[in-house]
């Protein structure tokens, strides 16, 4: 069982920045890859970033490539989600979620474990 805790999010303006942090309590950490997702009021939940178990892969969506990077600290069993230039359509709950593979995989069926969320909320 892995559990995911996610914090950082909060209320920003347009432009602005925010990092979110995923904790995972298993120390097996290391195997697993990371995955962001977040769901919009009103809107299915859709994937945002993934980065496999080493940091060596990454993979995006076309709406945040080139603003948001995914990284991880396999030493503090953490992931994070840097978001920069944030725009009013990135408001929503984001969720970490983790899945014990080597891919890196971008459909939420796959992933065994989420955290509860995180709001992030960003003003025009």
């Amino acid at each position: 069982q892995v559990q995911l805790v996610e914090s950082g999010g909060g209320l920003v303006q347009a432009g602005g920045s925010l990092r979110l942090s995923c904790a995972a309590s298993r120390r097996t950490f290391p195997n697993y890859a990371m995955g962001w997702f977040r769901q919009a009021p009103g809107k299915e939940r859709e994937f945002v970033a993934v980065i496999n178990w080493s940091g060596g892969r990454t993979d995006y969506a076309d709406s945040v490539k080139g603003r948001f990077t995914i990284s991880r600290d396999n030493a503090k069993n953490t992931v994070y989600l840097q978001m920069n230039s944030l725009k009013p359509e990135d408001t929503a709950v984001y969720y970490c979620a983790a899945r014990h593979t080597s891919a890196v995989p971008i459909t939420e069926d796959v992933y065994d474990y989420w955290g509860q969320g995180t709001q992030v909320t960003v003003s025009s």
